[in-house]
């Protein structure tokens, strides 16, 4: 089972957070955790939402808007993509992840959500679809970038 897990951020927490060496060193050593217990698949922090572009789609057409978005409630701030044997195991990585320490105010969230995998969508997918899809996962695993 693959799961995406999002570390949220908003507006107020974004333009109030400083990055100090001990949050790099938690969250390093976090990640280092998870490579050896041979989870982590991917997993990366994210921009600044004043760096984002938001395109929206309606009535057949596009519009894009640059960040920041005030009216934003949330928004994802980094993720780990982890490859692990069920959902609980999933929850217990989430819950390890660093945070603030006790008596600290600052609220932070992870959200889990499963990844689909092509026969997840069951015969709805037409069998065609499902093996073209496959085709495109393994050329993208094999011309992935180097970072």
């Amino acid at each position: 089972m693959r799961y995406m897990m999002s570390i949220m951020s908003d507006p107020q927490a974004e333009a109030n957070v400083e990055m100090t060496p001990e949050i790099f060193e938690a969250m390093a050593a976090y990640n280092e955790e998870l490579v050896k217990a041979g989870v982590l698949l991917a997993g990366d922090g994210l921009a600044p939402s004043a760096e984002a572009t938001r395109v929206t789609f309606s009535d057949g057409k596009a519009r894009v808007t640059d960040g920041p978005f005030a009216e934003a409630k949330e928004f994802i701030a980094g993720y780990w993509i982890l490859q692990v044997s069920s959902p609980e195991e999933a929850v217990e990585w989430a819950k390890r992840c660093p945070h603030p320490p006790a008596g600290d105010s600052t609220e932070m969230n992870l959200i889990l959500r499963r990844i689909l995998g092509t026969d997840d969508f069951g015969d709805e997918m037409p069998a065609e679809l499902k093996d073209r899809e496959r085709e495109l996962r393994q050329q993208m695993a094999h011309e992935a970038p180097e970072d």
